[in-house]
């Protein structure tokens, strides 16, 4: 047993998945007291925080021992994640409501909430790992062990005080490992499969969402080209995104794709694959771990998707809540509204908001 576990009191934050299963039992066997607790985060139908996600997490935590309780969030998640979800999409770009529902919801409401019920610790099942920098004594985030199941990308958001509070039981565990754990213990959500979409979202319908939530039918406008020439009827501008190519609805000899939209005009602007390219992005609404600022311009690795292999460049602060990324080479579909992630190795040096 750790010093820390004799002293501090954890409250684990159970999905219903096994991720976070596995995560709670974890805390238990390094001799922490732990609760578990299911937020209800979505009023209508979803992809997680069903009745069956929280009969699975309860489940668990009986089995474990541990008391468990549900929280009622669906007032906070619909004000700052899916609302934000509708109003980027309005305003032209494309959000990452995992990122909003982390930055506001879990590390921040109920972190707030954990701490108002005397825990001192959070516990998540993301894929991700913290330690503290005994030079600059910064708390700081880092890679999981497994690559392919990091979850570094949507947690660039916290703050130090929320990483000092915050525990990633999995980061240094692959998938398999977490699997075999969960079957070992004979947990009923031990074989229970994960879904990648927006959990809010469950048919993937972005636009038909925003719609039916706002009640508004948003405008059709013209398509155009990249010498503005009119090529076809787009059917609302929340309905596309940079990069794509499906449901377009315009014949083209060759393959083409969203390259720009405009709020202004109401177009939506399609080119070949290459005129998607681009060396340089900058960024708003900036929050950096490793330090406290970038004193000069640094090399870094990026992400601009949470898939996406990092790519070498040089980050530079322009000022408190902004920066600039040069890339070492063209980088496609460059993105507003998604987070770039800047690492150091496996330490994520800081991110921000695509302008």
């Amino acid at each position: 047993m750790s010093e820390e576990a004799i002293f501090a009191r954890a409250l684990c934050a159970m999905s219903g998945g096994v991720d976070s299963s596995v995560a709670a039992a974890l805390m238990l066997e390094q001799g922490y007291p732990c609760v578990g607790i299911t937020l209800k985060l979505y009023k209508g139908e979803s992809r997680c925080c069903s009745l069956a996600d929280v009969n699975d997490a309860r489940n668990v935590a009986f089995s474990l021992g541990m008391d468990h309780y549900v929280l009622n969030f669906t007032e906070e998640f619909d004000k700052y994640v899916v609302r934000h979800f509708i109003d980027t999409y309005e305003a032209g770009a494309t959000p990452n409501p995992c990122i909003e529902c982390n930055r506001h919801i879990k590390f921040n409401i109920l972190l707030l909430r954990a701490r108002q019920l005397d825990f001192d610790l959070l516990v998540t099942g993301h894929y991700a790992r913290t330690s503290k920098d005994p030079v600059s004594g910064r708390h700081l985030l880092l890679k999981a062990i497994d690559e392919k199941k990091d979850q570094s990308y949507v947690l660039y958001c916290l703050t130090q005080q929320q990483l000092e509070r915050s525990r990633f039981p999995l980061g240094s565990l692959s998938k398999n490992e977490v699997r075999k754990i969960a079957d070992d213990k004979k947990f009923i959500n031990a074989a229970k499969g994960e879904s990648q979409d927006i959990c809010f979202v469950p048919d993937g319908d972005y636009g038909n969402f925003i719609e039916e939530y706002t009640g508004k039918t948003y405008p059709e406008g013209d398509i155009i080209d990249l010498d503005g020439k009119v090529i076809g009827k787009h059917k609302g501008l929340i309905r596309y995104t940079i990069g794509q190519r499906r449901g377009l609805g315009v014949a083209a000899n060759t393959p083409v794709y969203v390259a720009a939209k405009s709020t202004a005009a109401n177009t939506v602007t399609l080119a070949a694959d290459e005129a998607l390219y681009t060396k340089s992005l900058s960024a708003k609404d900036i929050n950096l771990i490793a330090c406290e600022d970038l004193k000069k311009p640094m090399r870094v690795m990026v992400k601009t998707r949470y898939l996406q292999t990092a790519q070498s460049a040089i980050a530079e602060q322009t000022d408190k809540n902004n920066l600039r990324v040069d890339f070492d080479s063209p980088q496609r579909a460059i993105t507003p509204g998604q987070a770039v992630v800047m690492y150091d190795g496996d330490i994520v040096v800081g991110g921000g908001t695509i302008e």
